[in-house]
């Protein structure tokens, strides 16, 4: 069973998805107030899919239970990395975007976006995913598994158009590791769009305004 989501649509009868995933210790409900500034009238019609992560006790946080998609072991949080966790979470989008898929949306009309952890998942998962995706949208986020990208990326996501955006102030997941997983990308000739911002670790108007434009180019 796919996790619970909260879902919106943007008119009837979708044939483009965006599966967008929160992050460390929010809810599905997280991004949807960005629906309404994100989307063009002119655009064909969307579903965006906002799922719950699982809730799990999170080492960095005192072992307290949250929603996760993946336990932090401690405050560099690309050492340590829960592999484990990792890839149960990139199972848990894989049956996300199966469930898209058997709705009629085609592969490469599905988007994956995420913020922090989220966009650390839909990084990872999308790389590796074995359908030809639309594009992934990493906010404030990093790779995870870096080193085991080469190998375990799929032939049809080597020309996926990634979208990047961080700030320059994040004191969550800092810019310098944001900016190692995109020239780790590019060195294995993936597309980074990339963006810096004068913010903490947030979604800016400015960055909604780029990702408009960016996800427009895949939506026509």
């Amino acid at each position: 069973m796919p996790l619970p989501a909260v879902e919106i649509e943007t008119a009837a009868n979708p044939k483009h998805a965006v599966i967008w995933l929160h992050g460390l210790g929010a809810d599905g409900h997280d991004f949807e107030p960005i629906v309404p500034e994100l989307v063009d009238r002119a655009w064909p019609a969307l579903r965006f899919v906002f799922p719950h992560a699982p809730v799990r006790p999170v080492t960095v946080n005192g072992g307290m239970p949250m929603r996760a998609w993946y336990d932090i072991a401690g405050m560099d949080i690309a050492q340590k990395q829960d592999e484990a966790g990792i890839r149960a979470s990139i199972g848990e989008l894989e049956q996300l975007i199966a469930r898209e898929v058997e709705r009629g949306i085609a592969a490469e009309n599905i988007v994956l976006a995420g913020f922090s952890q989220g966009g650390a998942i839909v990084l990872a998962g999308g790389v590796r995913h074995a359908q030809k995706l639309g594009g992934i949208v990493a906010l404030s986020t990093y790779l995870p598994l870096a080193e085991k990208t080469a190998a375990e990326a799929s032939a049809a996501n080597r020309a996926i158009p990634i979208f990047q955006g961080h700030g320059s102030a994040d004191p969550i997941v800092p810019q310098a590791l944001g900016m190692l997983s995109r020239d780790h990308l590019q060195s294995l000739g993936y597309a980074v769009e990339w963006h810096s911002y004068p913010m903490a670790h947030q979604v800016c108007m400015e960055e909604i305004l780029e990702l408009r434009r960016w996800l427009g180019a895949r939506l026509r």
